[in-house]
């Protein structure tokens, strides 16, 4: 049955949804390193994916797909054609990434962020699951849509080991890194207790966004989807001081990390 989303409040004045969940998932114990094959959740495949660039990434398995570990840090397309880094030409295209922070040096551990238009390399939206978009993912791969993020967040929700607390979507914990957030002492939010954090393996860096400027670095963790809102498109959000992952509906020039879900 479809869960209901109930209404909250994020900064840059954008539309959140915040997910309460009841749809029970299963895990399949096949070999997780069989291309063909699901692993069960929580399992690390080493050097699942290599981009264009020769970036490495591992992944890991949830409810059945194969997710990136990693934020995606690519600086071309599978095709090769480049995506512009931020500053080169003055906001010219809007296919753009940008350094995490405006730091070069963070990009190893944080990836870059990319705004939707780079996100979806001239594809149309998909709420599909799986979307269909590869995107700017390396081939094999594709920009999940808002129902594979749900897939995933639902399934987390089902499964006490990654709740924190007496709420069932209290999950984000359960996706955000051990390090690099903002302290809370907000009980089960994501800056508290972080060495507590990360049960799923997803490993949610707090890259931060970029919008005319870096925001939130250290604070907040945003995914980009395959899939439009109106003139805006989804995103899921991590923040330092919440226990919840919110859905929300953002400009599509914000910066946001990336990962891709093997096809």
């Amino acid at each position: 049955m479809k869960k209901k989303l109930f209404l909250t409040c994020l900064a840059l004045a954008c539309s959140a949804l915040m997910f309460s969940c009841d749809r029970n998932g299963s895990d399949d114990p096949d070999n997780p390193d069989n291309p063909g094959g699901n692993g069960t959740t929580g399992q690390i495949v080493s050097n699942a994916v290599t981009d264009i660039d020769g970036n490495h990434y591992d992944a890991v398995w949830i409810d059945g797909k194969l997710w990136m570990k990693d934020n995606l840090k690519t600086t071309k397309f599978a095709d090769g054609t480049p995506i512009e880094l931020d500053g080169e030409s003055g906001w010219t295209d809007e296919v753009l990434r940008f350094y995490p922070n405006d730091d070069a040096s963070t990009v190893g551990t944080y990836g870059y962020l990319y705004d939707w238009y780079a996100v979806m390399h001239g594809n149309a939206s998909s709420a599909a699951n799986p979307s269909g978009v590869q995107g700017i993912c390396p081939d094999g791969w594709h920009v999940p849509s808002k129902a594979e993020w749900a897939q995933m967040l639902d399934y987390l929700c089902s499964h006490n080991q990654y709740q924190c607390g007496a709420f069932n979507n209290n999950i984000a914990k359960s996706l955000a890194s051990t390090t690099g957030w903002e302290s809370s002492t907000n009980p089960c939010a994501v800056g508290n207790d972080q060495s507590s954090n990360n049960s799923t393996g997803f490993s949610a860096y707090p890259a931060g966004i970029y919008h005319a400027g870096p925001l939130g670095f250290g604070l907040r963790a945003d995914f980009w989807s395959s899939t439009e809102d109106g003139d805006r498109a989804i995103a899921q959000d991590l923040q330092f001081n919440s226990a919840a992952v919110t859905t929300d509906s953002k400009n599509k020039t914000l910066g946001n990390s990336v990962r891709c879900v093997r096809d």
